[in-house]
């Protein structure tokens, strides 16, 4: 484990300008709305947050733009926007509004260039690829997904992992859809495949139930940062008492 601090990024999937939470990508629930939520996050010694406009490629939508103008206005600390950047001149605009960077999972895809373009013109610290994986038994390996988990790709994540990084991608978002909402704890196998074929920094999501779940997927799963939502958006667990829990296992963070 290196000795760069470890992030603890609360995640706000949106979904009709509200946050929702939900079950391997099902089931949603209202989570409160997104402004208010940063605030409280912000409050709350969080190191990042993101936010997930998680139908707006199925939907074929454009960003909330107007959404990310208001985050940036009452807080401070860095935030990722993802979801309907299709092209550079997006990813400008989400930058140019207030964002620190943006997330790009399935326009990469079906576009890889757009991660090299991107990085490129705004340099690949502003670029995070995400992907949602899921396990495929018949293959024994895990696939991608795109539109939100609905689309099946057949593609190896693997593959497309250290595809993204030559292609400039500066972060990886790296989803369990098998774990997803499950509160199960991260899919440490995913974790650290991914990881440790990778220079670049991995962000572990989908399953954190508690803290030792957060402390596992970097210890264990060669994790950079820790997302989660459930966890943080119904009060089950507070980010000062999982970095303590962090700090205690020996894991760098910011108090």
């Amino acid at each position: 484990m290196s000795n760069l601090t470890k992030r603890v990024i609360p995640c706000l999937d949106i979904k009709d300008g509200r946050v929702v939470k939900g079950i391997r990508f099902l089931n949603l629930v209202d989570a409160g709305n997104p402004v208010e939520c940063a605030k409280v996050y912000e409050a709350n010694k969080a190191d990042e947050l993101c936010f997930l406009d998680i139908t707006a490629s199925h939907d074929k939508r454009d960003i909330l733009i107007h959404l990310v103008e208001e985050v940036a206005t009452h807080i401070f600390i860095p935030f990722t926007v993802g979801g309907g950047i299709k092209t550079v001149e997006d990813v400008k605009t989400v930058l140019t509004k207030g964002a620190d960077k943006v997330s790009i999972n399935t326009a990469a895809f079906q576009n890889s260039k757009l991660l090299k373009d991107a990085s490129e013109v705004f340099g690949s610290q502003c670029i995070v690829c995400a992907i949602d994986a899921k396990y495929n038994q018949e293959r024994d390996r895990h696939e991608v997904y795109l539109h939100g988990g609905r689309t099946e790709t057949g593609r190896d994540a693997l593959d497309w992992a250290i595809e993204t990084e030559e292609m400039g991608a500066g972060e990886i978002l790296l989803t369990s859809m098998d774990r997803d909402g499950t509160k199960d704890g991260f899919d440490i196998n995913l974790l650290k495949l991914i990881s440790s074929h990778l220079t670049i920094p991995v962000i572990a999501s989908g399953g954190a139930g508690n803290a030792e779940h957060l402390v596992e997927a970097i210890l264990r799963g060669g994790a950079d940062a820790v997302l989660a939502a459930s966890i943080f958006h119904f009060n089950e667990h507070s980010i000062t008492d999982v970095k303590k829990s962090m700090q205690e296992m020996g894991i760098p963070v910011r108090i």
